[in-house]
């Protein structure tokens, strides 16, 4: 992650601010040209216009205003969009901005990147044809390995992003250390479905092959992939989702509260904002300023924060350190990552 002295100090000053957001997910498109064995969205095209570059750029000055930290943006397959240059280059003046690539698009769009502070390219295994399998298309793996070697050769900050399923569990331990001994970051998410179909995007149904059942053996990963964290910086999860990971699947105990719509949303193509994908569209974005103090929203953020349908990562992450210590300790982690990625050589 490429975070200036004055980039640094600006994210920490909005981070210290109350009542703020850090993390918003902007889906800037639903198109995809990968069939993801666990995602929907290719499934169910929308027929809904995407917002235009510049109301892209509007609602970025939103968010700005609003006190936004972290702006991640995803899909379908954000390199898709012809103008995601422009989209990049103006979200990193602002926010620490990642943007999520299934390895197809990355070489192509690399000029694009260049202003990206983290660039998460898709890759859950070593396994040429597991990997293909799982994203439905021939030569997935190869892109994807092809785009990190290509993005870190030339000076890209890029590191691989797994999802961790009952296919691939065993294996994350040594693929983590085969990538962060090689200086490549990684970036956990974890299988999850929706049981039905959801307002904002569907991420699919349920995969039995993919679905974790050895939940055990997940806890146990979630350990030691801390006791990695603390000998280098690559491991990008901190200590305390490793350990809320392990007691839920472990002793099914959640012990955090959702905070949808405080510490984190999403916006859809069409910008369209929610709390999560799994509830309703609460605003446009360009309403957003005008509604984020409003009663309306403490209503839904109360009933957000009594909602248990889900164990997304993300969404566990951001409700776990939705507060000023956290936002504080998510900067300066980033930070610390950021010289892990600009500086290779040190850990």
């Amino acid at each position: 992650m490429r975070l200036s002295i004055g980039k640094l100090l600006g994210l920490l000053k909005r981070s210290v601010a109350f009542s703020k957001p850090h993390h918003v997910q902007w889906m800037v498109t639903r198109r995809c040209n990968y069939r993801c064995r666990s995602c929907d969205v290719w499934r169910s095209p929308s027929l809904l216009r995407e917002l235009s570059t510049d109301e892209v750029k509007r609602g970025l000055d939103v968010l700005r205003r609003l006190g936004v930290l972290e702006i991640v943006l995803s899909g379908g397959n954000p390199l898709l969009r012809n103008d995601i240059g422009e989209i990049i280059d103006y979200a990193s003046r602002s926010f620490i901005t990642t943007v999520y690539d299934n390895g197809s698009q990355a070489v192509k769009k690399m000029d694009a990147l260049r202003r990206a502070d983290f660039v998460a390219i898709s890759l859950d295994t070593l396994d040429e044809n597991k990997y293909d399998y799982l994203k439905g298309v021939h030569g997935a793996w190869k892109n994807a390995m092809n785009a990190v070697q290509t993005l870190k050769r030339e000076g890209i900050p890029v590191g691989v992003s797994p999802t961790i399923s009952q296919l691939n569990m065993y294996e994350i331990l040594d693929f983590s250390q085969y990538f962060t001994e090689r200086g490549v970051p990684v970036l956990y998410c974890l299988y999850q479905h929706d049981s039905v179909k959801q307002p904002l995007f569907h991420i699919g149904e349920v995969e039995k092959d993919l679905e974790i059942v050895d939940t055990e053996a997940l806890a146990r990963i979630c350990k030691e992939l801390a006791k990695k964290k603390r000998r280098h910086g690559r491991i990008l999860i901190t200590k305390k989702m490793l350990n809320t990971l392990a007691d839920l699947y472990l002793e099914r105990r959640r012990n955090w509260e959702c905070k949808a719509l405080q510490s984190f949303f999403m916006i859809d193509p069409h910008g369209r904002v929610a709390g999560c994908h799994l509830q309703e569209p609460a605003a446009e974005i360009f309403e957003l300023a005008d509604l984020w103090r409003s009663r309306e929203f403490e209503k839904l953020r109360m009933t957000y924060e009594k909602c248990t349908k889900c164990s997304y990562m993300c969404y566990m992450f951001y409700s776990l350190h939705a507060n000023i210590a956290g936002n504080f300790e998510i900067v300066m982690d980033q930070w610390r990552n950021a010289k892990v990625v600009l500086h290779p050589g040190r850990s």
